[in-house]
């Protein structure tokens, strides 16, 4: 289940207070504060907390005002050219904080962004949860033959039901044989009066990375953006970008002038090496150019190509 009943209730609690504030507030972020945004099968992420708006970004950049212009907008066109010209440090002025519930191999890919504060879930402390990732079967895809990091055909009949039950099989047997080592069950009770188990932090290390783990990460606007901007991507890999769209989501009710600059800019941009722009310019003008002749590599020139939509 993505929330525990401790957990719903929590939630509900936090959603039934309101606190007075001089701050600014967001109506549409708010609409969602503390709910749980479902993620694959058992994951969730969860605004718990922000600080600051579009009109915070401005105020940042205009110093001398106190909370930008009355016109909204000249403060969406300062935003789109802060974002256009990448002046990020506006965007450094805004910050949230998530609660995000994701396996653990989501998570070791996630931490390589070191640009946020982490708290995760302790295995020293806590029993880990009997939950892990089962991918729905139009996600059990074979290795790509042309990409290291990448998903080929997905998998079929027999031999996609055969990777379900390794998994399912694996991960119940890894759990079973956790607990023996603990001696202890996941709602805390003893298995063995008898036995002394092992530590804790011992005993998770059996834990395949299909495991759940939970973490708040807390992160300012230009960062987040960045993060967004690899991990939502088409050539991420599924699950991380799951979470990612999620996110997005909450970034388009919590700061919707950035983010349609962020749309426009960067995950609807293009990014030109010289070379790629000078063969745009060649082509506008009607010449006819190879990839021999381009000075770009074939996969450069395929990666050109697509983007302008001019795959052959």
């Amino acid at each position: 289940m993505p929330l525990t009943p401790e957990q719903q209730g929590e939630v509900e609690g936090l959603r039934a207070q309101t606190q007075p504030t001089r701050r600014a507030t967001v109506p549409a972020l708010e609409e969602i504060l503390y709910e749980a945004l479902p993620v694959l099968d058992h994951g969730f992420v969860r605004v718990i907390d922000y600080m600051g708006d579009d009109a915070a970004v401005v105020q940042a950049a205009r110093v001398s005002y106190g909370r930008g212009t009355k016109r909204v907008q000249e403060d969406r066109g300062l935003i789109r050219y802060l974002l256009r010209h990448r002046h990020t440090t506006p965007f450094e002025m805004c910050e949230i904080k998530f609660h995000v519930k994701l396996p653990i191999f989501v998570a070791r890919q996630w931490i390589r962004h070191r640009t946020a504060n982490v708290n995760e879930y302790s295995g020293r402390y806590s029993v880990m949860d009997r939950e892990f990732y089962v991918p729905a079967p139009e996600h059990l895809a074979a290795q790509s033959r042309n990409n290291r990091q990448g998903r080929g055909a997905v998998l079929q009949g027999a031999e996609a039901a055969e990777v379900l039950e390794l998994l399912k099989r694996d991960a119940s047997t890894a759990y079973a044989d956790y607990e023996r080592m603990l001696n202890e069950t996941e709602a805390g009770e003893t298995i063995d009066p008898e036995r002394q188990g092992l530590a804790r932090e011992l005993a998770r290390m059996n834990l395949p990375v299909g495991f759940y783990t939970q973490w708040y990460w807390k992160c300012d606007l230009h960062n987040l953006l960045h993060f967004l901007s690899l991990r939502a991507d088409a050539h991420a890999q599924y699950e991380i970008r799951a979470y990612a769209e999620a996110m997005l989501e909450a970034v388009k009710r919590w700061v919707p002038l950035t983010f349609e600059a962020y749309e426009d800019y960067v995950a609807g941009g293009l990014r030109l090496s010289r070379q790629g722009a000078a063969v745009v310019r060649r082509l506008l003008a009607g010449e006819a150019v190879s990839q021999e002749d381009s000075g770009l590599s074939p996969r450069e020139w395929r990666e050109l190509m697509a983007d302008i939509g001019r795959e052959e």
